[in-house]
């Protein structure tokens, strides 16, 4: 009879066991609920300040003008250049490259000032040529850059300067 107890006993505690529900999963089961009840947040009470674009302080027209110098060549003592800023966004450049024969070149494009007058970038009208961005370091300087529109890291002289009447 103690075979049948003991039996009895071990039964009861496991479908006894096997009714209790766990403490921890109720909780889990409304968190759910309880996000999708919860109140929105409040709006701010005053509306968040919007950045102001760059203000537009460069005028393409009073900057229009020739600049020249001699940039830096890698198979020659230097390239001559001159380039024109025309009012109306069109420019021209002439190239002489220094003890070259044939070494004079030709091209024109249009140009436009980026980053609110601090770079130029002269989009040719020739295809098979690239863009060229120069730096504008003051109204009577501009310096070339690379592909990149970064500072080229050399302590050749890449500036062109603001052309007087005269050349």
């Amino acid at each position: 009879m103690t075979k049948h107890l003991l039996a009895l006993a071990c039964l009861a505690a496991l479908s006894l066991s096997a009714c209790k529900k766990p403490d921890d999963a109720a909780p889990a089961a409304d968190a759910p609920k309880a996000a999708e009840t919860a109140p929105a947040p409040a709006a701010p009470a005053e509306p968040m300040p919007v950045a102001e674009a760059p203000k537009a302080g460069f005028d393409a027209a009073a900057f229009a003008g020739a600049f020249a110098g001699t940039l830096p060549c890698a198979d020659c003592s230097g390239i001559d250049t001159k380039v024109d800023f025309k009012a109306d966004g069109s420019y021209t450049v002439e190239e002489t490259y220094q003890g070259k024969k044939d070494g004079n070149a030709k091209g024109d494009g249009h140009w436009a000032a980026e980053e609110d007058g601090k770079r130029l970038r002269l989009d040719p009208n020739s295809k098979s040529d690239q863009d060229r961005l120069y730096e504008v370091v003051s109204n009577d300087e501009i310096r070339l850059l690379d592909q990149e529109g970064k500072k080229i890291e050399s302590e050749l002289n890449y500036s062109l300067k603001r052309a007087t009447a005269a050349q």
